[in-house]
């Protein structure tokens, strides 16, 4: 088959090649041979020998060349005579009058006379014509006189060829000089024509508008200019007065049809720009002919107007043509372009040209006007293939179709499947869809606008495949990456349903339902009308359905809390006519759907159905895998997300205790004993976790911290509960030598049902923390701490222990090791000094306490730490010493200070300190000792 198609190329192009040579043999032949017409020989016999002599009116006289122009003013006639050869023979002379009239006379004898003052229409002047007077053999030696008369400055004065001969051989001079640009005319006029009633049988085909059609008015009215322009009109217009007339007509009206074409062409880009220009064109049209009308002045007088509105249409399309290149938007139609750059260059050398030669009479108009209609058959050809290709694949479209409904159907299935993972988000999707469609009816939408809403409703969510479930139902605050990632569900939404076009604007629901109506929303910053108006309407009902439906982290609301929500952010989250339409449908009980049935569709076919049926099969074997996954494979317990995701459900429906329990010293037994003593810790605490009790719920929430939930506990009962834990886990550890060092330390707080796991959680963590400034290996209860917090000083623990502490270190192993070593030589020597020298040195405790009720964030914590050991550093003496005795406290040795002083160093760092970190939620103290050998 390949072979067969290169030959079949050779052969055509072998063709062509023969076609080429043929027509350039048959060019170069017509340039190198000499010409065999008999023209020559005819131009000199017929053109008139004679000199002519101007008789001005002044008496004098002038011999002057024929043809000519000369100073003559308007309306004065100029005389020309002339004494025919005493051999004269001919039987007709003749010029062309150009807005002229003439009258002949020979011997004094009025011989022939033209002026259409009896049949012209309007006007001052007579119509350009070829005038002959005739002649015969008697006329010979006889003096000749033209007068030549106009009442334009462009002619006056003008004096055309004077021909003499045979009537017949002039005509045949004229055609042979002007035939070519006649025939032209008429071509162009038969094309023009078949132009427009070609292009009106395709727009009635194809039931639209063809552009070619305002070409072909184009080149209608220029070859009714170049008829009207023919040096031959008189042989085939009765009155050439009238057609000189449609000439200058044509002239004014040509920029009409040009713009109504080239607007066409532009898709109608530039139509407000080119409406004035039609408008100005229209009004001179009228101006002129009233003008032409009161015989105040002629078409042609005010021609100069006519050309400086052509100039202005050809530099409006010009400017437009190079905006659309500039923007890329001249592709769809470059030929075109082309073409009409062509034309409009070939009409303004016509132009220019009427101001020096009177011979070129449409030439070039014609010519550009026949390539112009050539790219246009083109386009136009391309146009109706594009078009006849389109109506062949509307059965392939409508299977297209067919397979997006399907696709459809798969995402809505698969959005449906998600949302039955978690019984909280059931159904949030079908609701939100028949809310938004109650919300598109009290509005006034058509059945069709509100079906399209109910489905790109029913998908609005479907981003959310591409987030992980931990983050979906995670039931404490989001961190700002996790809460990024739930922002991103619009964009993958609006990505997974970009090439869905059954349904209007899905892709725009998707990406857009999370706007606010003041611009704070995401993921565009849209505003007001900015957002699609099915955006705005889904945006209630989604967040009308999420407040009054039950959640992980809260109860449902109530219909008061519901509408005061809704009134309170009307104008700001949500469209303010849209929240009114909303209010209103709730508050007359109209707002009310039925529980969710399958949809019933009659073309719903049995692979859809099928296909249904697989997507729920798998996503139901991906949760169970995933089910699986959720499990810590250590200790048994459920993972972080996992375990407060079950916590959660649980605080909804009852009361208990929240217990954050912490290992002390797991790092330690990593550090000295291995990975594996460390994995054994934690085996053994996630097997007593889980044997708490049975209605228990723990989960491992990272490294050494856990989280367990008591329900239905009253505090005595998680007291006897945590005790026995830690009694167990105590004796357990005793029968391993390398974990005997670990601990536990726990922070209780104890809830009610429907309380927020986020905020529960953060108040047990509090209470661990405080519980490991105060001694670990035990457990503290939220308001037990805050109790204790109002009771006793923010310092901590006994500043004289840590003294004693500090000089038994010379043996201690445990967690401060290291660096706390190192502080306690120095402490040591300095006590030596204090001893041998009476240096009086003071240790000082610095405790950062948080402020009562604050929730507090690791990220928090050390970060107003790293301010506090800056402030410490920068305000402390090179020969003080400073180290971080716990994870709130700091200890500073001051080297022979007055003691009256120390307040002004803590003053000094408590002021950088604050400096340093501005947000108040931490109250820095202090407390002093002198360090002396009593302290030993």
């Amino acid at each position: 088959m390949r072979e067969m198609d290169r030959a079949e190329r050779q052969r055509r192009l072998a063709f062509y090649i023969l076609m080429f040579l043929i027509v350039a043999a048959f060019v170069v032949g017509e340039a190198v041979y000499p010409s065999e017409r008999t023209e020559m020989s005819l131009e000199a016999n017929i053109r008139y020998p004679g000199t002519f002599t101007w008789e001005k009116t002044d008496g004098s006289n002038e011999v002057i060349r024929v043809p000519g122009k000369y100073d003559v003013p308007v309306g004065e006639t100029m005389v020309l005579t002339t004494i025919l050869p005493t051999d004269y023979t001919a039987n007709a002379i003749g010029l062309r009058s150009s807005l002229q009239d003439i009258k002949y006379y020979i011997d004094g004898e009025l011989r022939c006379s033209y002026d259409t003052k009896n049949t012209r229409p309007f006007g001052k002047n007579s119509a350009s014509r070829y005038v002959f007077c005739e002649t015969s053999e008697e006329d010979a030696g006889k003096e000749l006189k033209i007068e030549l008369t106009t009442h334009t400055s462009n002619y006056s004065g003008v004096v055309n060829e004077v021909y003499y001969g045979d009537k017949g051989d002039i005509w045949t001079h004229i055609f042979n000089e002007y035939g070519t640009q006649t025939l032209i005319a008429f071509f162009i006029l038969f094309t023009g024509v078949v132009t427009i009633l070609f292009s009106i049988a395709l727009g009635m085909v194809y039931q639209t508008k063809f552009d070619m059609e305002y070409l072909g008015w184009c080149m209608l009215m220029g070859s009714v200019w170049m008829l009207g322009e023919s040096k031959m009109r008189q042989l085939w217009i009765p009155n050439a007065s009238i057609m000189a007339s449609m000439c200058f007509v044509v002239i004014i009206l040509c920029p009409i049809p040009l713009l109504f074409y080239i607007d066409s062409v532009q898709k109608h880009r530039y139509t407000g720009i080119y409406r004035v220009i039609e408008g100005v064109a229209l009004l001179n049209f009228v101006v002129e002919t009233g003008l032409q009308l009161a015989g105040i002045a002629d078409y042609i007088e005010t021609m100069p107007v006519d050309h400086v509105i052509l100039i202005l249409t050809f530099a409006a399309i010009t400017v437009t043509f190079i905006m659309d290149i500039r923007r890329g938007e001249s592709r769809e139609y470059h030929l075109v372009l082309s073409g009409c750059v062509v034309a409009m260059t070939a009409i303004l050398t016509e132009v220019v040209s009427s101001y020096f030669v009177v011979s070129l009479s449409g030439v070039f108009v014609g010519t550009g006007l026949l390539i112009l209609l050539f790219v246009n058959i083109i386009c136009t050809l391309k146009r109706v293939r594009y078009m006849e290709k389109q109506r062949q694949q509307e059965e392939l479209e409508k299977r297209r179709r067919q397979m997006e409904k399907m696709s459809l159907r798969m995402i809505r299935t698969l959005s449906t499947t998600m949302e039955a993972k978690n019984e909280y988000t059931k159904g949030h999707s079908y609701r939100v869809a028949q809310y938004a469609g109650m919300i598109a009816r009290e509005m006034g939408w058509s059945n069709s606008e509100i079906h399209h809403l109910k489905n790109a409703a029913y998908v609005h969510d479907v981003g959310r495949i591409g987030i992980p479930d931990s983050i979906l139902n995670k039931p404490s605050k989001l961190t700002e990456e996790e809460y990024a990632m739930i922002k991103a569900h619009t964009i993958i939404g609006a990505d997974v349903l970009k090439d869905i076009t059954v349904i209007e604007h899905a892709a725009e629901v998707a990406r857009s339902h999370h706007e606010r109506y003041d611009g704070k929303g995401y993921p565009d910053g849209l505003k007001g009308e900015e957002i699609l108006i099915q955006a705005r309407i889904v945006a209630v009902a989604d967040r009308y359905d999420a407040m009054s439906t039950r959640r992980i982290y809260r109860k449902a609301l109530s219909q008061e809390q519901i509408l005061e929500e809704l009134k309170d952010n009307r104008g700001t989250q949500f469209d303010p006519v849209i929240v009114d339409t909303f209010v209103h449908l709730l508050e007359t009980g109209k707002a009310k759907i039925e529980e969710e049935a399958e949809e019933r569709e009659d073309d719903i076919t049995e692979l859809e159905r099928g296909t249904e049926k697989f997507i729920s099969e798998v996503m139901a074997t991906m949760k169970s895998q995933g089910d699986e996954e959720n499990y810590d494979y250590l200790t048994g317990l459920p993972i972080r997300s996992r375990g407060e995701t079950l916590i959660a459900q649980i605080m909804q429906e009852k009361s208990g205790c929240l217990a954050f329990v912490d290992m002390d010293n797991l790092k330690r037994i990593n550090d000295i004993y291995g990975h594996k003593a460390g994995d054994r810790a934690l085996k053994l605490l996630g097997k007593l976790l889980s044997a708490v009790d049975k209605d228990a719920v723990a989960c491992r929430f990272g490294g050494d911290e856990f989280i367990l939930f008591l329900p239905d506990m009253e505090k005595d009962q998680v007291t006897q509960k945590m005790e026995k834990l830690f009694e167990t886990f105590r004796s357990s550890k005793e029968d391993d030598v390398e974990i005997r060092c670990a601990s536990l330390s726990a922070g209780l707080c104890m809830t009610e049902p429907g309380d927020s796991f986020e905020t529960s959680y953060m108040n047990a963590d509090n209470t661990l923390y405080y519980v490991k400034q105060n001694g670990k290996d035990r457990f503290f209860f939220y308001r037990q701490m805050s109790e204790e917090r109002r009771e006793k000083s923010a310092t901590g623990r006994d500043l004289q222990k840590v003294a004693a502490a500090l000089q038994e270190s010379g043996s201690y192993s445990g967690a401060l090791e290291i660096d706390f070593r190192g502080f306690a030589r120095l402490y040591e020597y300095m006590n030596s000094l204090s001893d041998r020298y009476k240096h009086s040195c003071y240790l000082v405790m610095v405790t950062m306490d948080t402020v009562w009720n604050q929730t507090l964030y690791m990220e928090q914590i050390e970060e107003a730490l790293d301010c506090m050991e800056q402030a410490i550093r920068h305000a402390i003496r090179k020969v003080d010493i400073c180290t971080r005795y716990s994870a709130m406290q700091y200890l500073i040795i001051l080297f022979e200070p007055q003691e009256s002083q120390i307040s002004k160093v803590m003053e000094r760092i408590f002021v950088q300190y604050y400096q340093l970190y501005e947000k108040g939620d931490f109250k820095p103290d202090y407390e002093y000792i002198l360090i002396s050998e009593k302290n030993r």
